[in-house]
């Protein structure tokens, strides 16, 4: 339990406090600011730390980003002492590079405030190789990038946290969703001033039928007959078929994924995949004849699985030499069935695992172009997007970094308005659950317009 004189710092500091896994420990925390000072006291175990901190302040938004920060800081210096470093340090947000990216937009060495957080010097290299790939298309920013969601799958895995459901369940809505997803992919058309990318996302797409699929392809091309890059994340194998690749091809797809998150069969069946790693293979080889680029993703962490067996996955994986490989670290999240039985994840080897990963794409030529980080994430780790060939995602970078509007149609999508001038985004999120969504749509299209009516 934390007990702390400031309430506005507790979820921060609670942030660190989960990391070690101290969060039924007790804590006593005091903090006060005068003369450019932050001070923290930390009470740990009838133990007294006292921690001062002095930098500049300007403004209320400012002050506050930095209490937090020193909050932070003062409670990691306290458990790692007693439980050794974490590989992000004192860092607890999702996204590390933004906040690389806000030390050079103020004229400073962002490897400066990685090091005073305890960034381990690995971490510290990935952010840097990061934003290095994404040279060229962070510089532009701006201009809209659509999400379309397809929320139905084969079955629910064991991780997952997206609001799905079964296709066999969920069947009887599906031709009435689509009905609604065009009508809202025709209604932004006049939101959309400059169109970075389109990414249809799941769920699992290539699950419905393929005239079901080509009536969203067919509204897509009517309404935006020019992307730049379009992604179709495809998903599992054991739901491919020539036609719906075909499809993909006629309307100007350009990428696409297909994940199987592991190539072993034991670990496939055990987190609920209908699916064989031979079925990824054919998959993978239909898609590969057609010009795509292609993602694969992979999942270390799963299932009890070793370093040997991710070592496997990630080795066949390789070998393939898609564009793009992604690299996902187990986590604990909302919703998913494994967080009903887990209270927190201990993978033994996920760092050796995590690790092998950097070192077997690299030396494979893959560059890593985007990453983000989760609560509850095994081993306090991450997630990395690695291309190859300069073919990183747009949309991927677009969406991590906050650098451009994302405009989200279908149910549990999520529209993000940025204003830049303001250093602020505005969300709009749509209803989680499908009939409920397909009630409001149009209450949805309305509260968009409004929302993109302010550029």
């Amino acid at each position: 339990m934390l007990n702390t004189n400031s309430e506005y710092l507790k979820p921060e500091i609670m942030d660190v406090i989960r990391a070690f896994g101290c969060e039924d420990k007790d804590f006593g925390h005091y903090f006060s600011f005068g003369s450019g000072k932050f001070f923290n006291a930390v009470e740990c175990d009838g133990e007294f730390y006292d921690f001062e901190n002095e930098c500049e302040v300007e403004g209320d938004l400012e002050f506050k980003r930095l209490a937090k920060r020193f909050a932070k800081l003062a409670f990691y210096n306290v458990l790692s002492k007693r439980y050794g470093r974490l590989p992000w340090g004192a860092l607890t947000g999702i996204r590390p590079t933004k906040l690389a990216y806000a030390e050079i937009s103020a004229g400073r060495d962002f490897k400066n405030l990685f090091k005073q957080m305890d960034v381990s010097e690995a971490n510290t290299l990935l952010v840097e190789k990061t934003i290095a790939a994404q040279k060229g298309i962070y510089d532009k920013g701006g201009g809209q990038d659509l999400f379309i969601s397809i929320p139905f799958c084969p079955t629910k895995c064991e991780y997952c946290s997206f609001i799905t459901a079964p296709i066999t369940a969920t069947k009887k809505y599906v031709d009435e969703y689509i009905d609604c997803l065009i009508g809202e992919i025709r209604s932004v058309k006049p939101l959309v001033k400059k169109l970075n990318s389109v990414y249809i996302g799941g769920g699992t797409p290539f699950v419905i039928e393929a005239v079901q699929l080509e009536k969203i392809y067919k509204a897509v091309a009517e309404t935006f007959p020019s992307i730049p890059e379009y992604t179709v994340e495809a998903g599992r194998p054991d739901v491919f078929s020539e036609e719906k690749l075909m499809l993909s091809k006629e309307y100007g797809v350009t990428r696409i994924c297909v994940n199987p998150q592991s190539l072993n069969d034991k670990t496939l069946a055990a987190i609920g995949r209908k699916h064989t790693a031979e079925q990824f293979f054919k998959a993978y080889k239909t898609a590969e004849k057609y010009g795509f680029d292609i993602n694969v993703d992979l999942i270390a962490g799963l299932a009890e699985e070793g370093v040997k067996d991710f070592e496997y996955s990630l080795d066949e994986v390789t070998f393939l030499n898609p564009a793009n490989i992604t690299v996902h670290t187990l986590s604990l999240k909302s919703g998913a069935k494994l967080k009903e039985n887990v209270k927190r994840l201990n993978v033994s080897g996920i760092a050796n695992m995590v690790n092998l990963s950097r070192d077997k794409l690299e030396a494979a030529g893959y560059s890593p172009y985007y990453m983000y980080r989760q609560k509850y994430q095994a081993g306090g780790l991450e997630n990395v997007g690695w291309c190859k060939g300069g073919k990183p995602c747009v949309y991927n970078i677009n969406v991590m970094e906050e650098i451009s509007d994302n405009i989200a149609v279908g149910a549990n999508a999520i529209s993000k308005k940025l204003f830049g001038d303001e250093n602020r985004i505005e969300r709009l999120a749509s209803p989680k659950d499908i009939p409920t969504y397909i009630s409001k749509v149009a209450q949805i299209i309305a509260d968009r317009e409004k929302l993109f009516a302010l550029m």
